[in-house]
């Protein structure tokens, strides 16, 4: 019996589940961290817990324009009580002596005394020899009063370590005064293609290409993809097919870099010089996962040379994307993504999946686990792009996310199925 060559040896296909497994565990935390302005580090993870220094409100405060008062002063509708203060938001009030109330404004601290805000909408200003207001509904203690520290207690630990920062989170970390957080380095990433095919826009006009040229366009959405995920993104452009060109960019990238990423080159062709590269330079692992689009994958390190900074460690990771562009997008976002979030200290990384009815029918099932590019509908279903060719980079321009298929598995119309947002990937 003849063995075929390596070149033409069948690799069992990886599961993505395990292709997930094992792709966070080489993602340890960056070690590195910055001070950046509140104002600036949306997006950005924290680094440590906040604790907060006091507790939020700082005081009972009322949640409504109108009247502080005694409950047990309106035991029935009609009451009118004379009006003794006016207090608005920043300032104190007087202790309220009672059968009184004070005029109150939302945000504003409650007098000592009071236990209850009537709002202004069920009272009645009364004129005559007093200043006084006709309280029209019977109050119950407590009500539209924010008790104090019933949003932040002292001592709290508001924001893990960890936490992916939110425009809310942020607004919390201002309420509790702080100007400055401590937060993860950003994961510096160098990006570049592989593929004399590959043209830049603009630098060719469309009637000029060249048979067999093509526009890359995996370079544009690959560093906004990096760009929203945080990441300092170094553009090292297209490299030649060519051995001596690929060790070079290697080379220079795995110096000041945490991530080389690439697309296409992670195949066995001849022309493909990724491999053989990053094997003559680190490790790699060449991975055939059992999802559709996105089966060539890999993963790898670079060893730095001595003149690397130290603290970045030993070893730049590599991850090869496939080149055709649905499939490098969809890999992006299912690997890339939680690999990215894992380097600067995020656990949750696990997708968001919901069920939602399929407006289609796939009546033949695929041996791989397949991600269709499907749109909401105004009826609350899904429906299907026509065209799930790798290739067609505007099925992922048309959808607004993925349905999650299991391999060997077809979709009747009407079928729950799993729905991942690409609102929720690309955030």
């Amino acid at each position: 019996m003849t063995t075929p060559p390596p070149s033409q040896t069948r690799v069992p296909l990886m599961s993505l589940d395990d292709a997930m497994v094992n792709l966070l565990a080489h993602a340890g935390p960056l070690q590195a961290t910055e001070t950046v302005a509140t104002f600036d580090a949306d997006g950005r993870v924290l680094a440590q817990d906040l604790v907060s220094a006091l507790q939020v409100p700082p005081n009972d405060n009322s949640s409504m324009d109108g009247y502080a008062l005694r409950a047990a002063d309106v035991t029935e509708a009609g009451k009118v009580l004379p009006v003794t203060q006016r207090i608005a938001a920043g300032h104190e009030g007087e202790p309220l002596e009672p059968g009184t109330c004070a005029r109150i404004f939302t945000g504003a601290p409650m007098p000592a005394g009071a236990d209850a805000v009537v709002m202004q909408e069920d009272t009645v200003e009364v004129g005559g020899n007093i200043h006084g207001v006709h309280i029209q509904a019977v109050p119950q203690p407590g009500q539209w009063v924010r008790r104090a520290g019933e949003d932040v207690t002292r001592g709290a630990v508001v924001l893990p370590r960890g936490e992916r920062l939110s425009p809310a989170s942020l607004g919390l970390a201002a309420s509790l005064g702080l100007a400055r957080l401590n937060v993860v380095a950003r994961p510096r990433v160098a990006l570049f293609s592989t593929g004399d095919e590959l043209v830049m826009p603009g630098e060719v006009a469309p009637e000029a290409m060249k048979p067999g040229a093509i526009y890359n366009s995996n370079r544009f959405f690959l560093r906004a993809l990096l760009h929203r995920m945080g990441c300092e993104v170094s553009d090292l452009g297209i490299v030649p097919d060519q051995r001596e060109a690929t060790l070079a960019a290697l080379k220079t990238a795995a110096g000041h870099h945490d991530l080389i990423l690439t697309s296409g080159g992670v195949s066995v062709g001849e022309e493909d010089h990724i491999k053989p590269a990053v094997q003559q330079l680190g490790r790699l692992d060449l991975w055939q996962i059992a999802m559709k689009p996105g089966k060539p994958f890999a993963y790898g390190s670079v060893k730095r040379d001595a003149g690397a900074d130290p603290a970045a460690g030993e070893a730049c990771h590599f991850i090869g994307l496939p080149g055709n562009p649905v499939s490098s997008f969809v890999t992006f976002l299912l690997l890339v993504r939680p690999f990215l979030l894992r380097l600067q200290g995020v656990d949750a990384v696990a997708r968001n999946a919901v069920r939602l009815p399929a407006h289609f029918t796939l009546s033949k099932a695929d041996k791989r686990r397949e991600f269709l590019r499907v749109r909401r509908n105004a009826a609350g279903g899904l429906d299907l792009f026509p065209n799930q060719s790798s290739g067609v980079l505007t099925s992922a321009v048309w959808g607004d996310g993925l349905v999650d298929n299991p391999a060997g598995s077809t979709i009747a119309h009407g079928d729950l199925v799993s729905f991942i947002s690409f609102a929720d990937l690309l955030a």
